[in-house]
């Protein structure tokens, strides 16, 4: 049984210019594949390409060449609209800014928008909008103006309105750039619920590193290509190509490297505050005195 939800082959890019023969490429020859309740995170920095991926994967674009699968079904220029449209349907997604999501004046109704645009009976529809509530912790808000409600509590309003027509993967193409850290971790815990609890495949599209930590696999994209893969700790391990490509890692991870860069024995792959601190505790328990003061010299 195929369990992959979306996978590309040789998939490229270029947006419209006054000269055919000088395509600029946003996407070049991008291949990857997304297993079903799979989390993965895409990172690059700004104009490397990713929002377009997002953009392409949920076929608000369609691609200049290569190919685009969506579970066994070939995205291909001669398919009808609603064909397109039944193929988007399976893959939700939440912008930067939920504001560009919200279209009533009552959170629930909100939620029920898309459901009622895909014909659902009134009364599935209340079942959806109560559960898709429930699992974004938004319930007594129900009634609420989605205007009135934090940045946060917003874009938690948005993921319930995509939950409500039940996709089978969203993408959320930078949904906490415009949050306070508050909101930004509210929205991050909702998406991890949906993706460890409830099996939602999820994919996220961020320059935020530790949002990426959470996530079971990263794609790091730059100038359209794809340069690493591999696990949190994989990726994050390696420091050098991730700053050579303008982007940082999380901060434990580059403690690690600059202590380890010292000459002091540091595992690779430490991703939390937590792990960094038990092994900078056990580490000088094990050898008092070795280090003196050079532990406190990173630079």
């Amino acid at each position: 049984m195929n369990d992959e939800i979306i996978r590309t082959e040789n998939l490229s890019f270029a947006y419209p210019t006054d000269n055919e023969k000088n395509k600029i490429y946003a996407l070049k020859n991008i291949n990857l594949t997304v297993r079903k309740g799979e989390f993965v995170a895409i990172l690059g920095r700004n104009g490397s390409g990713k929002s377009t991926l997002a953009k392409l994967l949920n076929l608000i674009l369609i691609p200049n060449e290569g190919k685009i699968y969506i579970g066994d079904t070939l995205l291909n220029e001669d398919m009808s609209e609603e064909e397109i449209i039944s193929l988007r349907r399976r893959i939700g997604m939440v912008f930067q800014n939920p504001d560009n999501q919200l279209v009533a004046t009552v959170v629930e109704e909100d939620i029920a928008f898309g459901p009622e645009n895909l014909g659902i009976a009134p009364k599935e529809i209340r079942k959806r909008v109560d559960d898709a509530l429930k699992t974004v912790g938004m319930s007594k808000f129900a009634k609420h103006s989605p205007h009135q409600l934090s940045g946060g509590q917003k874009q938690r309003v948005a993921i319930a309105g995509i939950l409500a027509m039940m996709p089978e993967c969203i993408i959320f193409d930078e949904s906490t750039a415009m949050l306070d850290p508050k909101g930004r971790h509210d929205v991050m815990e909702t998406v991890e619920k949906l993706n460890r609890k409830n099996g939602l495949t999820v994919i996220t599209i961020t320059h935020n590193m530790e949002e990426a930590v959470r996530a079971d696999r990263i794609i790091v994209i730059d100038q359209g290509e794809i340069v690493k893969e591999g696990t949190p700790k994989e990726v994050f391990s390696d420091v050098p190509k991730m700053h050579s490509i303008g982007l940082t890692v999380p901060q434990p991870a580059y403690l690690c490297y600059c202590l380890k860069s010292k000459g002091i024995d540091m595992p690779n792959g430490i991703l939390t505050e937590e792990e960094c601190a038990d092994v900078i505790c056990n580490l000088m328990k094990a050898n008092q005195g070795k280090y003196d003061g050079n532990i406190h010299s990173t630079k």
